[in-house]
């Protein structure tokens, strides 16, 4: 079961991938990942943009059409974090699945409301249903969870209070009214709680964002969830000052 003091261990580089019995207990796990300084290559390939080499660990690991996106990005603090994050997911999940990171692959479930295949990602072929994951990074931070079940996760920097207050309209009518009551400075931590529960939730169904998802569950903006999604545990994520976290798991089933 998550809590807000659940274990969130830093990864970098080196750090030795959970075994096959990590998620003996289900889980989930949480790993942050911050830029270390891998760089995409340059026109030689075999360098940075910065003229640093890039780590071991680096884009080799990373499929096709994450290289292309990694090559889609202008900004290049977007391209790392992007570039460190996925290399992250693919050494912790080839730890569990006893395989080199660099042959873990991933797929796109069906949509739950359309059926295309544009859904939750997971782990191709049976090992799917066993090893679940979520990723999400915003700039400077990114969060992995690991989990024997269904999971969510999602992270985001503090908005402004502008933006807090203009995004509310998105939310339902009872934490829209919330926002509204608190003082000006208090609402980006208020909003940001709300929003990273409703997209670690609706990550974790496959659903993803849209008008009628984040308007549909009442959540909360307080310190904790105001309510649990039925069939998932919810709770906030303890992360670095400056970003608000959450994350989402689907209740084991009873046999």
């Amino acid at each position: 079961m998550v809590s807000t003091t659940a274990e969130v261990r830093p990864w970098t580089p080196g750090d030795r991938p959970p075994g096959p019995s990590a998620l003996a207990g289900g889980g989930p796990l949480l790993w942050s990942v911050r830029p270390w300084g891998l760089r995409p290559p340059g026109p030689s390939g075999q360098s940075g943009q910065s003229g640093q080499p890039m780590s071991p660990d680096g884009l080799d690991v990373l499929d096709e059409e994450e290289r292309r996106r990694v090559a889609a990005f202008r900004r290049p603090e977007d391209r790392v974090m992007y570039a460190a994050s996925h290399t992250a997911l693919r050494v912790l999940l080839g730890g569990v699945l006893e395989v080199p990171p660099a042959r873990v692959t991933l797929v796109r479930l069906p949509c739950p409301g359309c059926g295309a295949l544009h859904g939750r990602p997971a782990v191709a072929g049976p090992a799917g249903d066993r090893v679940h994951f979520s990723l999400s990074h915003t700039e400077g931070l990114a969060l992995v969870a690991l989990a024997a079940r269904p999971v969510g996760v999602d992270v985001e920097r503090l908005p402004s209070a502008r933006t807090a207050t203009e995004a509310a309209s998105a939310l339902h009518p009872l934490e829209q009214a919330e926002l509204a009551a608190l003082a000006v400075a208090d609402r980006p931590a208020a909003f940001a709680r709300c929003w990273t529960r409703k997209e670690a939730y609706l990550k974790g169904t496959g659903e993803g964002l849209s008008g009628e998802a984040l308007g549909g569950a009442h959540l909360g903006t307080g310190p904790s969830p105001a309510a649990q999604p039925a069939g998932w545990t919810l709770a906030d994520v303890e992360v670095p000052t400056g970003f608000v976290a959450a994350c989402a798991v689907a209740v084991a089933v009873a046999r």
